[in-house]
C-alpha cells in the first residue's frame, strides 16, 4: 500500500510541478501583451452564454457533423472521466473508495463507461480521418500545411492509454471484491474487460489493478505535461479564450484602437504590430489557443484560390515567434532590460535587432492576400481573431514602414484628396438621382422632420454605374412605399472602411470623424445603407469614435416593408435565383435571412441556395481593400465564386452589395455567360417583379432592373 501511495504522489506531484511551471510561463508571456482593456467588459451574461454554446455546446465544431461528433464525445468524455480519476486516486489510499453520495450509483458506473467507449470510437474515427486526409507530399503540403501530424499521432496514443489502462483496471476490480466495484452489470465496458480476466484469479486480478491503476495516474499526469507543450494546450486555454472573445455571433467591427492623434506622435509611439511585443494579451492568447485544425484554412477564399495566406499558419507562426521572442517579453521592467532582451547579439557580441514580423515571419503576400471576409474567424472553434491580427500588421506596414501594394496608393491619395476611393469627387455624388422621376431631397442645413432615413448610398452606389442601378432601384421601392429619405449628397464621403481594412488607420479616422460631424451638424438619427461595408462602419465602428447612430441596410429594410404589405412584388420576374451572401452583410452582422425573405416573396422566383452559402458563403474578393489591389497569384476569387453560382443553374445571382454586384458581374462576363445568367441587387430582383408584362418584355428595362413603359400599382 505505501509503496503504491509513494509512486502515485511522486508522479504526480513531478508532473504537476513540470506542467505547473508551463503554465506559469505562459500566462507570463500572454500578460506580456498590449493592454485590451474592452474585453475585460464583456457582460458575464454573455460569456456564460458563449462557454454554454462554444465550450460546453461545441456549436462550431458540430457542423463538421463527423470530426465535429467525434471531438463532442471525446471532450464531454474527459470532462465524464474526471470522476474516474478522483476514484483512482481514492484508490490509491482506500481499495473501497468511492465518491461520497454518488460513487456507488449504478448509472454512474454506466455513464463512465459509456463515455471510455465513445471515446474509444472517437479515436478511430479521428484516426481515419488523418489518414485519409493526410497531406499529399508535394512542395505545396510541406511548405503550407505545416500541423505537427506526429504530435497529434502522440496525442491519440495517449488519450488510447488513458481510456485502456483506465477500462483494464475496472475490469480487474471487478474479480476483486464487490466493495470494489458495485455497479454490475451497467458498467458494461469494464464487466466486460473483467469477464476476460476473471480466470486469472483474484490473486492476478488484484494485481492488474493496482499495476493499472497507476499506469493509468502515470498515463494521466504525464499527458498533463505533454498538453501543456503541445498543441492540445487549447483543452486549458480555449474556454479563456472564449470568454474574452467579443465575437460570439457575429464578427461586427474591428477592435477600438486609440485615438490617432497625429500631433502627439514620439519616436516611441507605434502604430499596428511590426514586433510580436505590439500584439495585446488577447491576440497573444489566440496564438497559444490554436488548435492546428485547419478549418480556417479549408474556408479561406485566398487559400482556396491558390494564394499563400493560411490563415492557420498566420496564427502558427506568430505562435513560434512568440516563443523564440520570450526572452525579450519576459524581461524586466527597466529599460536597461528591456534594452538587453530587445537586442540580442551576433557572433562578435555585437547588439542585433530582431527581425520584424513582416517580411521574416509573414511574407508579404501572405499579409495583402487576405480579403478580410471572417471566414477563418467564423469556422474557428476556439474564436480566433485572424482578422484583426493582420490587419494590425498591415497598420504597421502602411503607417510606420509605408509599405503595401502600389496600385493601393492611387486609392487611399484618392479617397484623402476626394473622399472617394476612385477620384472622382464629390460633384458627382448625386448624379444617380438625375434618372428619378421624383425628386430626393438633398440635405443642406438641417434634416426635415418629416425625413424618416438618411439614405447613405456610399461610393460604389454613387459612382459605379453598375451599383448606380442598385441604388437606383432601392430608392424607388423606398418612395413607392412612402418612406421618406434624404441623402447628403456632396457632403458624403467615403466611410473609410477600404482605408482601415488595408492599415491606414490614420486616414480611416479622419473620415470617420468628418463624417460623424457631418451627421451630427444636420442631425442624423436614423441611417439606411446599400452597402454592407458602410453599414458595417457606420453601425459597428463610428460608435467608438463618438458617432452613434440607427443604421439599418437595405435588405432588412425591405423585408420589414415587404412583411408590412407596403411592398408587395408581382409577377414581372419567373425564373431561378441564387442568393450570394455579401462577407460584411452575413457573417459580420448575422444578416442571413432577410435577403432570402424577400427573394421568396417574389411569386415567380424560386431559390437555391450554392454549395457554400449562410455563414460559409464565400467572398467575392473585394473585401479587405482587395477591390483596389491586383490579383496576381492562383484563381481570382470572383471567379471561383460566380462558376459556383453559375453552377446552381440559376438564371439570377443575386446579392445586397455593390463591391459584390461589381465583382460577380465582371467575372461573368470574363466567363462569356451575360446572355445566360444576370448578376442583380434584391432591389433590382423586386422592382423587376413589379414590372407589367409589357414592360417586362420592354428589351434592357427587364435586365438593368429599370422600369419599363408601365409599372404595376
Amino acid at each position: 500500500m505505501a509503496i503504491r501511495i509513494g509512486i502515485g504522489v511522486a508522479v504526480t506531484v513531478i508532473c504537476l510541478a513540470v506542467a505547473g511551471h508551463r503554465f506559469f510561463w505562459l500566462s507570463r508571456l500572454v500578460r506580456a501583451g498590449k493592454p485590451a482593456p474592452e474585453r475585460l467588459h464583456r457582460d458575464l451574461p454573455e460569456k456564460a452564454g458563449a462557454e454554454v454554446t462554444e465550450v460546453a455546446g461545441q456549436r462550431k465544431l458540430l457542423k463538421w457533423t463527423v470530426p465535429g461528433l467525434a471531438h463532442f464525445f471525446t471532450m464531454w468524455g474527459f470532462t465524464i472521466l474526471l470522476f474516474t480519476v478522483v476514484e483512482a486516486y481514492g484508490d490509491l489510499f482506500d481499495p473501497t473508495f468511492h465518491i461520497p453520495g454518488i460513487g456507488t450509483s449504478p448509472v454512474l458506473g454506466f455513464i463512465e463507461d459509456f463515455f471510455a467507449t465513445a471515446v474509444l470510437v472517437a479515436l478511430c474515427v479521428f484516426a481515419v480521418i488523418r489518414l485519409v486526409n493526410a497531406p499529399k507530399r508535394r512542395e505545396r503540403a510541406s511548405r503550407f500545411y505545416g500541423s505537427h501530424t506526429d504530435a497529434a499521432w502522440l496525442t491519440l496514443l495517449l488519450i488510447f492509454l488513458v481510456i485502456a489502462t483506465l477500462l483494464v483496471y475496472r475490469g480487474a476490480q471487478v474479480n476483486t471484491e464487490p466493495r470494489q466495484f458495485p455497479y454490475d452489470g451497467w458498467a458494461f465496458a469494464s464487466h466486460a474487460i473483467g469477464a476476460g480476466l476473471a480466470g486469472l484469479g483474484a490473486g492476478v486480478n488484484g494485481t492488474l489493478a493496482t499495476t493499472f491503476i497507476l499506469l493509468n495516474i502515470a498515463v494521466i499526469s504525464g499527458f498533463l505535461v505533454f498538453l501543456s507543450y503541445s498543441k492540445h494546450l487549447h483543452i486549458f486555454v480555449a474556454p479563456v479564450n472564449v470568454a474574452f472573445s467579443r465575437r460570439p455571433r457575429a464578427l461586427g467591427g474591428l477592435d477600438k484602437t486609440p485615438d490617432m492623434d497625429m500631433e502627439n506622435v514620439t519616436e516611441d509611439t507605434v502604430f499596428g504590430a511590426g514586433f510580436i511585443e505590439h500584439f495585446s494579451w488577447k491576440q497573444m492568447l489566440d496564438f497559444i489557443t490554436c488548435t492546428e485544425c485547419g478549418r480556417c484554412q479549408s474556408v479561406c477564399p485566398a487559400w482556396n484560390t491558390g494564394k499563400p495566406l493560411s490563415p492557420k499558419l498566420v496564427i502558427m507562426n506568430l505562435r513560434e515567434n512568440m516563443f523564440s521572442a520570450s526572452a525579450r517579453l519576459l524581461a524586466g521592467d527597466s529599460v536597461e532590460d528591456r534594452a538587453a532582451a530587445f537586442y540580442g547579439a551576433d557572433g562578435d557580441g555585437h547588439a542585433v535587432e530582431p527581425e520584424p514580423l513582416v517580411p521574416n515571419v509573414i511574407e508579404p503576400d501572405v499579409l495583402w492576400s487576405c480579403t478580410t471576409c471572417g471566414s477563418c474567424v467564423e469556422q474557428c472553434p476556439v474564436d480566433i481573431e485572424h482578422v484583426d491580427a493582420i490587419v494590425d500588421m498591415r497598420r504597421y506596414q502602411v503607417l510606420m514602414e509605408s509599405s503595401f501594394p502600389s496600385e493601393a496608393g492611387l486609392m487611399l491619395r484618392n479617397l484623402e484628396n476626394q473622399g472617394d476611393p476612385w477620384g472622382l469627387g464629390s460633384s458627382k455624388r448625386t448624379e444617380w438621382t438625375k434618372d428619378l422621376d421624383f425628386e430626393v431631397p438633398v440635405v443642406t442645413d438641417t434634416i426635415p422632420a418629416d425625413v424618416e432615413y438618411l439614405y447613405w448610398v456610399g461610393c460604389a452606389g454613387a459612382l459605379d454605374e453598375r451599383a448606380r442601378r442598385q441604388v437606383q432601384s432601392t430608392a424607388r421601392l423606398l418612395h413607392r412605399a412612402g418612406v421618406t429619405f434624404a441623402i447628403l449628397g456632396s457632403k458624403e464621403s467615403c466611410t473609410g472602411d477600404p482605408a482601415r481594412r488595408i492599415g491606414n488607420e490614420y486616414l480611416f479616422q479622419e473620415q470617420a470623424k468628418a463624417n460623424i460631424a457631418t451627421l451630427d451638424g444636420v442631425g442624423v438619427k436614423k441611417i439606411v445603407a446599400t452597402c454592407p461595408h458602410c453599414f458595417n462602419t457606420l453601425k459597428n465602428e463610428y460608435p467608438a469614435l463618438g458617432g452613434n447612430f440607427e443604421v439599418v441596410h437595405h435588405a432588412e429594410l425591405l423585408d420589414h416593408l415587404v412583411r408590412a404589405g407596403k411592398i408587395v412584388p408581382g409577377s414581372g420576374y419567373q425564373g431561378t435565383v441564387t442568393y450570394h451572401d455579401p462577407c460584411y452583410l452575413g457573417r459580420h452582422n448575422r444578416v442571413f435571412d432577410e435577403p432570402r425573405t424577400v427573394i421568396d416573396s417574389i411569386p415567380g422566383a424560386r431559390n437555391v441556395e450554392m454549395r457554400r452559402c449562410r455563414e460559409r458563403g464565400f467572398c467575392c474578393g473585394a473585401g479587405g481593400a482587395r477591390m483596389w489591389m491586383e490579383e496576381r497569384i492562383g484563381t481570382r476569387v470572383n471567379n471561383d465564386r460566380t462558376l459556383e453560382a453559375i453552377g446552381t443553374g440559376a438564371d439570377v445571382v443575386s446579392t445586397a452589395c455593390p463591391y459584390c454586384m461589381i465583382m460577380l458581374d465582371d467575372a461573368v462576363k470574363a466567363n462569356a455567360k451575360e446572355d445566360d445568367v444576370r448578376v442583380l441587387d434584391i432591389s433590382q430582383l423586386v422592382e423587376e417583379s413589379m414590372l407589367s408584362g409589357a414592360a417586362a418584355a420592354t428589351p434592357g428595362a427587364a435586365r438593368a432592373g429599370l422600369p419599363g413603359p408601365e409599372v404595376a400599382g
